[in-house]
């Protein structure tokens, strides 16, 4: 997973609230259950000394998404009366919670976001294609776009005739025409969102000639495609339903791919595994991937300063300009460090290395 998205959360000099609450639309009673729940972790960010134009500014983003149906969450970061991230999680969180610390608490956030990739999801017939650029961990989309090409010719005849083999020629010079200028809508929805995939249904022979084109355009972009497509509500309700699928698909497959990249890496002597050698390879710039395990309860505290946000060490006498650190818990502090370092991140499941904690590192350091 990318961390850039994460980088705005560390801008902020002020203490940073971060809630993480259940938005789950399951019922009639949805909404008034999360008026009660933010209700609640107002009042206690209020006691911890939460500034109330920043409390304001969460009042008018807690529930973003309404016309979402089923279970859902979301992470808000707020701070000095300005919002410094939200985002919509795939699920609800264990539990309603809000932080008022010196640093943001994404990680919750994060490990729902790495199971979700930016994507592009394409309705297509042989005439043209509505396409949504979705970015990751989004549920509306960034762009939706619309390409109607010719219609002239656009359907093959089934009659003889010496007329019909150039007929059938101009018929599928329109299908390519108009798939080349789709391809084109996608090139730019790709290129907005960064996206990892391309999910395509509709027409079976659009779709074949839109592969092509795709391929010719050395578009990069694993293409799948899937059920649905244009054609009313239904067709787009199996589509919807077919690109969760496919994604859920994808998804297990990168974390899989990230398994393997780990292994690899530890067999070369490339990868490292606990705080320590993690905090080390993070203050040198080293880290490629960073590897987290769900469960951080039992996270030490460790520290860590805005003028270093590399560094993370056992106390503040390690870092120069000690009187401006801060104390936080160690995986809180790593995922800052991975992300204002460029590193990528990936949920390490239990069991593939000797701690929760592990790096991939770079060959050498920036």
């Amino acid at each position: 997973m990318d961390l850039t998205l994460l980088r705005p959360l560390y801008t902020a000099s002020d203490p940073v609230v971060s809630v993480h609450i259940d938005t789950s639309r399951e019922d009639q009673d949805a909404d008034h259950r999360l008026e009660v729940g933010w209700r609640a972790l107002r009042r206690d960010l209020e006691q911890r000394g939460a500034d109330e134009r920043t409390l304001v500014v969460l009042d008018e983003k807690v529930g973003g998404s309404p016309h979402l149906v089923g279970p859902q969450g979301e992470s808000l970061f707020a701070a000095g009366g300005r919002l410094l991230g939200a985002f919509t999680l795939s699920r609800p969180p264990t539990r309603n919670r809000a932080v008022l610390a010196p640093l943001a608490d994404p990680l919750e956030t994060v490990l729902d976001l790495d199971h979700q990739l930016p994507y592009v999801m394409v309705a297509l017939d042989r005439e043209g294609a509505d396409i949504d650029a979705f970015p990751a961990g989004a549920t509306d989309p960034a762009t939706s776009r619309t390409f109607s090409g010719s219609t002239l010719h656009i359907t093959r005849v089934r009659a003889g005739g010496e007329s019909m083999a150039s007929y059938h020629r101009r018929t599928v010079n329109v299908w390519t025409k108009n798939a080349a200028g789709v391809a084109a809508e996608i090139d730019e929805a790709c290129e907005a969102v960064g996206a990892a995939l391309v999910l395509v249904g509709g027409d079976p022979k659009a779709t074949a000639i839109l592969r092509e084109q795709l391929t010719a355009r050395r578009h990069g972009v694993e293409v799948v495609e899937v059920p649905g497509g244009r054609g009313g509500e239904d067709a787009q309700g199996v589509l919807r339903a077919a690109v969760d699928k496919a994604l859920q698909a994808a998804s297990e497959r990168s974390h899989a791919a990230a398994v393997a990249e780990f292994e690899s890496a530890r067999a070369q002597g490339l990868a490292v595994h606990g705080i320590p050698a993690v905090s080390t390879a993070l203050g040198e710039g080293r880290v490629a991937t960073l590897l987290l395990g769900e469960d951080r309860a039992g996270d030490p505290l460790k520290w860590s300063s805005g003028a270093h946000p590399l560094l993370v060490a056992s106390a503040p006498e390690a870092l120069d300009g000690a009187a401006a650190a801060v104390e936080a818990p160690a995986g809180a502090l790593l995922l800052r460090a991975a992300t204002m370092g460029g590193a990528s991140f990936c949920e390490i499941p239990a069991g593939i290395a000797d701690d929760d904690v592990a790096a991939v590192l770079r060959f050498t350091a920036p």
